[in-house]
């Protein structure tokens, strides 16, 4: 039986660890979806046409190293403004969701687009300071010398281009629960993202 668990949500709010932990506790699998317009960012970094990078990307280019840095954060969010590189990208992940077992898919517009009948949405964010001091410590422990007015300059710009763009715009799902996280922790985080699955699972 498949069940479709769509987490959308901005930079450093926590989707990503929360949507890891999830999928973890009901046995689903799990995709990040950002990680498809890094890859893809990161091949128009290479030198490649945006939409022939996604209409070309292979799996295995999701296993590069640099796809966290900034510069592929950045390029990720301008191709992901290209309708034909999202385009080019639906099919992968709907037959992700589409999965036998259960799926667990985090992005922007996982409940909007992607999965607009998934049974369980949730929108999670935080305010952009707390988002920024997050992103800046990870940058910091990973030795990229930044600031957290650069990293906060960044985060602010990245988020008006996917609000702002025409085609799956990042915004909440009509049916999507918000999950703020700005002042939960980690584990409280979690725990209020599964409580709210679980009313939505069969099992």
């Amino acid at each position: 039986m498949s069940f479709t668990v769509a987490i959308d949500g901005p930079a450093a709010a926590g989707k990503g660890t929360i949507s890891r932990a999830v999928a973890a506790h009901f046995g689903f699998a799990h995709l990040d979806t950002g990680l498809l317009y890094r890859a893809v960012g990161a091949r128009m970094l290479d030198g490649l046409d945006p939409v022939e990078a996604a209409r070309t990307l292979e799996p295995s280019v999701l296993e590069r190293g640099d796809l966290r840095a900034p510069e592929v954060a950045q390029a990720a969010s301008k191709v992901a403004a290209i309708p034909e590189v999202r385009a080019a990208l639906v099919d992968f992940q709907r037959a992700f969701a589409a999965r036998a077992g259960g799926a667990v898919l985090d992005g922007r517009d996982i409940g909007t687009v992607i999965c607009p009948e998934a049974p369980a949405k949730l929108f999670v964010t935080a305010s952009d300071e707390v988002r920024a001091e997050r992103r800046f410590l990870e940058l910091r422990q990973k030795g990229v010398e930044t600031s957290f007015e650069e990293v906060l300059a960044e985060m602010r710009e990245r988020d008006a281009r996917d609000s702002a763009r025409a085609t799956a715009p990042l915004r909440p799902a009509e049916d999507a629960v918000i999950l703020d996280t700005s002042r939960l922790s980690i584990e409280a985080a979690v725990g209020a993202a599964i409580e709210t699955i679980r009313t939505r699972h069969p099992a």
